[in-house]
């Protein structure tokens, strides 16, 4: 965010008496597509050169319609498990 949005944004919501809540840091090991998805798109696609966006976005669906769904229910079973942990923890790192 920019800074003078960020600024706007919190003079709008003092304005209004909005309660902001705190919000850990963004962690990739708690996002989905960063843990799961994003590595295997990667890993198929490594190595390939693509002429257009198109060509591109075609070969990613491709991919993912490889991905079965049993590894989809696996990946948030597994984020549900990371989530537990961050709770467990307070918040702090782990491994």
């Amino acid at each position: 965010i920019r800074e003078h949005t960020a600024l706007l944004i919190r003079q709008f919501l003092t304005k209004h008496n909005t309660v902001v809540m705190p919000q850990s840091p963004y962690s990739p090991d708690m996002a989905p597509c960063d843990f799961f998805l994003f590595p295997k798109l990667r890993r198929a696609l490594k190595g390939q050169r693509f002429s257009t966006i198109d060509e591109i976005k075609a070969k990613s669906q491709i991919q993912l319609k490889t991905i079965p769904k049993e590894a989809f229910h696996q990946c948030f079973s597994n984020w549900k498990l990371r989530w537990h942990k961050c709770i467990t923890s307070q918040g702090d790192y782990f491994e």
